[in-house]
């Protein structure tokens, strides 16, 4: 064996070396950014609190008020300019362009939560958290808290906003 011969092994055990050591560590995904609001974490929780509390209210449609009723956009309407002293669109349709779109997974009490077929939205809620909301549903009815999982609102399309 010539001396050549274990200096080239050495050298290529050496570029080997040193190539793994340049190699990189997976990079994380960098966090999504927070969603920008309109609403405090504080005021958020008083729409949600507002919110159960007018669960039993009767339905009417057009209902903007406790004392007449709600509709599902009235109920958002009414809670909001209460609690967070802001001005909602009076319609599911115009939910649609009011506040910032989020994630389910940064979903918290008190954004909203709309539900159309491929359309634009044809009814809205409150985010109450654990997977519930609230909402005015139908006539006849009255201000219920239902989950998103249950069978009907599963099978929606579902966006939601932070106002």
């Amino acid at each position: 064996m010539t001396p050549i011969r274990p200096l080239r092994w050495i050298i290529a055990l050496a570029l080997a070396a040193l190539l793994a050591a340049c190699g990189t560590r997976p990079v994380a995904p960098p966090a999504p950014a927070p969603v920008v609001s309109q609403v405090s974490e504080e005021q958020a929780q008083h729409v949600t609190i507002t919110a159960l509390g007018l669960v039993g209210t009767p339905y009417r449609y057009g209902g903007n008020t406790p004392q007449g009723g709600f509709d599902c956009s009235g109920l958002i309407a009414w809670v909001y300019r209460t609690e967070a002293g802001l001005q909602a669109p009076r319609t599911v349709a115009a939910l649609q362009g009011w506040g910032q779109p989020l994630p389910a997974d940064q979903l918290r009490s008190g954004d909203l939560v709309l539900f159309g077929n491929g359309g634009p939205p044809t009814h809205a809620g409150i985010y109450v958290g654990e997977g519930r909301f609230v909402h005015a549903p139908s006539t006849g009815g009255q201000v219920r808290m239902d989950r998103l999982d249950a069978r009907h609102w599963a099978r929606q399309q579902v966006s939601y906003r932070r106002p």
